[in-house]
């Protein structure tokens, strides 16, 4: 992810304008020199950018609903806080103007955490904070969730300011939040219903510290904030329907060094109709297309899974292949099965 700080030839050329008419314009009476540059910009301008997903596009004004900027100085110590909740964020000409004494400091950006349907925690900052001791953790009832989770965006960038300083810059963002949909499809002709099944994610990534890393606290059981099953059309006879049973779930960060699990059980036997590796499956996309693309890379830019698995007449997967995201992959051995 490109975090950096841009001062634009523009501001440059603005600044030593406003320092020319200053100049231009100074009066002396009586030895005194005066000069005014109060139309002269001064702080720092920041624009906020979500071009970290699949389509490498920005989608801040259509998907950041409400931001949050951290400002801490250079040896960590907490400065202020700054909030945005308006309907501004969705113009793409937004930036918020944030007034700073000279110094070095570290922003750290949210969106999605300041608004009333927030998903995640936070702490309560006084000046006492540090920047290690910032984080945003999962709202969940004892390590369990089945909410629909509000998208939360995360960014840093490092900033320098000198006196009088105009400094324009952009706070690269990710999204830290996924919505995996999972379809069980019957292959001969029995109807299916989701009631028949528990559908469960495990993943040890409720907590995200001030560097967006996850730290292990204990694994979250992710449960289904919405679930049905429909008739999706007929096979080639046009009498046997395509029966299809669906769940979809919302998850915090996927990452490398976890080992989510998606396990799906047959209630009415209790036999596990299988329980894979999430993370293995979800980056066979990315071998086949994306070659090139870092496996963390490939996670954080795309939070938008679909997943459809074939089942045999006994429930049990038919586990030649699977659809990921519209894509068929034909499965080998997977190691963690």
């Amino acid at each position: 992810m490109k975090l950096k700080s841009i001062v634009s030839p523009f501001a440059v050329t603005k600044r030593l304008l406003c320092l020319l008419v200053a100049a231009i314009g100074c009066i002396a009476c009586e030895g005194t020199i005066f000069t005014d540059q109060s139309d002269c910009p001064r702080g720092l301008s920041l624009r906020f950018v979500y071009d970290y997903n699949m389509e490498y596009a920005n989608a801040f004004p259509k998907k950041v609903d409400c931001l949050t900027l951290y400002i801490f100085d250079e040896n960590g110590n907490y400065v202020k806080t700054l909030t945005e909740t308006s309907a501004v964020l969705a113009d793409e000409a937004y930036r918020m103007n944030v007034e700073l004494d000279a110094g070095n400091y570290t922003l750290i950006a949210y969106g999605g955490l300041a608004c009333g349907k927030t998903s995640f925690s936070f702490p309560q900052f006084t000046r006492a904070t540090k920047l290690n001791e910032l984080y945003v953790e999962l709202k969940h009832n004892n390590f369990t969730s089945n909410e629909a989770l509000h998208g939360l965006y995360y960014g840093k960038l490092n900033v320098s300011l000198q006196e009088d300083d105009f400094v324009e810059g952009t706070v690269y963002m990710m999204k830290n939040t996924n919505n995996v949909k999972i379809a069980l499809q019957q292959i001969n002709g029995k109807t299916i219903a989701a009631s028949q099944f528990t559908f469960e994610i495990t993943d040890d990534n409720s907590y995200l510290d001030q560097n967006n890393n996850v730290v292990k606290k204990g694994d979250v059981i992710y449960s289904p904030w919405t679930t049905g099953e429909e008739i999706v059309g007929s096979w080639e006879d046009n009498d046997t329907p395509v029966s299809v049973a669906w769940a979809e779930f919302s998850t915090s960060r996927l990452v490398v060094e976890n080992n989510p699990r998606l396990t799906i059980t047959n209630n009415e036997t209790g036999e596990e109709v299988f329980s894979i590796p999430l993370k293995e499956y979800l980056l066979l996309l990315r071998s086949e297309l994306y070659a090139d693309m870092k496996a963390q890379e490939y996670l954080d830019r795309e939070s938008e899974w679909s997943m459809v698995f074939f089942l045999d007449d006994g429930f049990r997967w038919v586990n030649v292949q699977i659809i990921i995201n519209g894509w068929t992959v034909r499965l080998n051995h997977i190691d963690g099965m």
